[in-house]
């Protein structure tokens, strides 16, 4: 029996040790197979368009860092975002979205809401907080006490905005020589409200000020495109979008169901926004609107933030974006058109955002104007958020 209870002894050291290296490498390996950047010789940058670059104010409106195991305040290895990466790509404003619910198997064409969730596996494997396991709210929280905790951290290197007024603040801060970086929360689909629409005080209270109604499955406020039978708003949806215009936060219809997002153009009277997609004319693709529907969108004063992936635009190097950017200006205007990279958002690119010169450098390449590019790179993005955030 001794001999037994030394050999169950170690199996069960063994074991542990085994959990213990898991827990360890595994988050850091799936991230890293997830939010790869492709192998590529230094972009070429002339003179010109750096020292555009270094002048330009640049927001972009999409990244996930918040969901992995990482502090943003170091740079990694691995994954496109952290705040090193984002003062090398001379980035003003970057807005995390919390990303709490993703269905396995997910595709741009067809999931089912009841489908294994792959974000309760990746909260349990990365050790976070309990409560997160089995709620998609304290999930949402839980991804803002994350930025909050890098904010706080950073010697003031970077700052939560949640108004116009501090935004701008960091701008003229910037302006003034300030080595600082805006950060803003958004919420990728509302379904972390679990149905609640007080909910939504509490996601407000916690830094949210960018809402999106659906993710890659249907859910209480209505159909996603990547859901079943593009289904439209509920009651419930049609609350939120009123309580959401009511804040004055920004409405993100990016994977909403093209049903929808006419059903929000018609009940809403604010510019809305599409986060991170690209040009259906450029990219034939389920994942991209079709261009009416686009063009219908931005009739509300709004914007569409163009990805960096290749799903999206069909060439993911600097100037295939470029090329996704000019279709986006050609068809829905100067005024129209952003950035929303989905960087760290499980897709791989060909640059990360230190690299976002080698952007600037293929705006100019496809005979976009300054006036156009600066207006692209962030001046779009800052008029749509003086004009909702209160």
């Amino acid at each position: 029996m001794r001999v037994l209870g030394k050999w169950l002894g170690r199996l069960l050291l063994l074991s542990l040790v085994a959990v213990a290296l898991f827990l360890i490498v595994a988050p850091g390996y799936v991230e890293k197979s997830r939010n790869a950047v492709a192998d590529h010789a230094p972009y070429p940058v002339s003179p010109a368009a750096q020292a555009l670059h270094e002048d330009l104010i640049i927001g972009d409106w999409h990244a996930d860092t918040l969901l992995w195991k990482r502090d943003p305040l170091k740079r990694a290895e691995r994954g496109q975002v952290d705040l090193p990466r984002l003062q090398e790509g001379n980035v003003a404003l970057q807005v995390f979205t919390a990303v709490t619910k993703s269905p396995a198997g997910q595709n741009y064409d067809e999931n089912t809401a009841d489908a294994r969730d792959n974000i309760t596996l990746l909260a349990v494997g990365q050790l976070w907080p309990s409560r997160t396991w089995g709620s998609i709210f304290e999930r949402a929280i839980y991804q803002a006490e994350r930025l909050h905790k890098a904010e706080a951290g950073s010697e003031g290197a970077l700052r939560i905005v949640r108004s116009a007024a501090e935004l701008d603040q960091v701008l003229s801060d910037r302006a003034a020589g300030q080595n600082v970086t805006a950060s803003m929360l958004g919420i990728e689909g509302a379904h972390p409200l679990e149905g609640k629409l007080e909910n939504l005080q509490h996601l407000q209270d916690a830094g949210y000020r960018v809402i999106g109604l659906q993710h890659f499955f249907d859910n209480e406020l209505g159909g996603s495109l990547h859901g079943i039978g593009n289904k439209g708003l509920t009651p419930f949806g049609r609350e939120v979008v009123q309580a959401v215009e009511a804040r004055n936060l920004v409405l993100d219809l990016a994977h909403s169901s093209p049903r929808v997002a006419r059903e929000v153009i018609e009940m809403t009277n604010m510019p809305l926004i599409v986060s991170h997609t690209g040009i259906y004319g450029n990219c034939p693709v389920k994942r991209n609107y079709e261009d009416a529907l686009m063009q219908d969108i931005v009739a509300s004063g709004g914007v569409v933030g163009i990805g960096y992936w290749a799903d999206v635009t069909c060439d993911d190097s600097p100037a295939g974006v470029a090329k996704t950017v000019k279709a986006a200006v050609d068809l829905l205007g100067e005024d129209h058109v952003s950035l929303g990279s989905d960087f760290d958002g499980s897709v791989p690119t060909a640059f990360d955002t230190s690299e976002l010169a080698a952007l600037t450098q293929a705006l100019m390449d496809a005979d976009l104007s300054e006036a156009q590019i600066r207006k692209v790179m962030g001046q779009n993005m800052l008029r749509v958020l003086r004009a909702r955030l209160g």
